[in-house]
């Protein structure tokens, strides 16, 4: 008896085919000719596909009768899963940063497996995740509190020198401009003409803070409604430049530096986007899974929504799980392009 009238099995034939570790902890492979099963990302040697069914979990495939490949040991996956969970908690719950030998320590894991583990399924380190729940903490205390110094000490940080080391450089913005606004901050700006329509191209001396199709200086105003916005000029034409390539190839490697900030999930979702490789497609329940937090499918469809990077951070490549293409922020007919440009079909 299997449990597959609960699963996709085309979809999960083309996850173990491809081996992809984001499907690890979905289901396991029961291999009938060996008696045993394996997580989809088990390096061994495929199947014939006759050969195979697939179980909602470990459990269903043990009272099937089969036992655990011993090269992909499935059954640590839950492991692995609740003890990213229970670091997650730590960090959260930590006023200072937790080294990782310490963090490895308290959830029964070598630190140097550990820091592969968390990073597999949250798209960021250890250290990289609390920073990120620091910078939100700030972000939100900045807009409540009136004085710096006190948003600094209510987000956690034990002096304002402990932020500065770190903090403002990630925010990408002084504190101050932060609570004001983008007050202090230039960005500069220009509209480039691509095959897809006009292209509004901003940018601080960080990097892009802003790609998108359909809008103007005025729009760009509205979202940095107290920074200094001003024309690109040659200071952002190479810049422009390559933004541009970047539209018309989108498979094109462009290392392209950015200003954006957002929540840890909603930056380990835009890593994601990132790490998906021109020609491939990832699903919002795929992303929600990389990103640390596989429930949170509705909230990687947000993250993408509140990307502020059109292209560069390429939110197109994001489909539905039934394989249909699902929205764009600019249009499905441009997603369409632009997936057709990299050889989706």
């Amino acid at each position: 008896m299997t449990s597959e009238t609960s699963i996709d099995i085309d979809a999960a034939w083309a996850a173990f085919d491809a081996r992809d570790r984001a499907q690890d902890g979905r289901f396991v492979v029961a291999v009938r000719t060996t008696g045993i099963y394996c997580k989809p990302s088990c390096p061994a040697r495929h199947p014939r596909r006759e050969n195979v069914e697939f179980h909602r979990d470990a459990a269903s495939a043990r009272a099937a009768g089969f036992r655990a490949c011993l090269r992909c040991k499935p059954d640590e996956v839950g492991r692995d899963r609740v003890a990213v969970a229970n670091a997650i908690s730590l960090l959260e719950a930590a006023e200072d940063a937790i080294s990782l030998e310490e963090l490895a320590a308290e959830v029964g894991y070598a630190p140097h497996h550990f820091h592969r583990l968390f990073k597999r399924a949250t798209g960021v380190t250890p250290a990289a995740y609390f920073r990120g729940l620091r910078a939100t903490r700030v972000a939100q205390a900045l807009k409540d509190e009136s004085s710096v110094t006190n948003a600094i000490y209510e987000a956690g940080y034990s002096a304002p020198s402990r932020f500065y080391e770190g903090g403002a450089k990630r925010l990408g913005m002084t504190p101050s401009a932060w609570r004001q606004g983008g007050a202090g901050v230039t960005i500069r700006w220009t509209i480039a003409v691509t095959s897809l329509g006009k292209l509004l191209i901003a940018a601080t001396d960080k990097g892009l803070c802003r790609v998108s199709f359909d809008e103007d200086a005025l729009d760009l105003a509205r979202h940095f409604p107290k920074a200094e916005i001003v024309a690109g000029g040659a200071a952002l034409a190479d810049l422009a430049a390559r933004v541009v390539a970047k539209v018309e190839s989108p498979d094109r490697d462009q290392d392209l530096p950015l200003d954006v900030q957002g929540t840890a999930f909603q930056e380990a979702v835009w890593q994601a986007l990132r790490d998906i490789p021109a020609g491939e497609t990832r699903s919002y329940a795929e992303l929600a899974a990389i990103a640390g937090n596989p429930k949170a499918v509705r909230a990687a469809g947000s993250a993408c929504g509140a990307n502020h990077i059109a292209v560069v951070i390429p939110c197109h490549r994001v489909q539905r799980s039934d394989g249909t293409m699902g929205g764009y922020a600019y249009g499905v007919e441009r997603k369409a392009v632009l997936l057709d440009r990299e050889g989706v079909k």
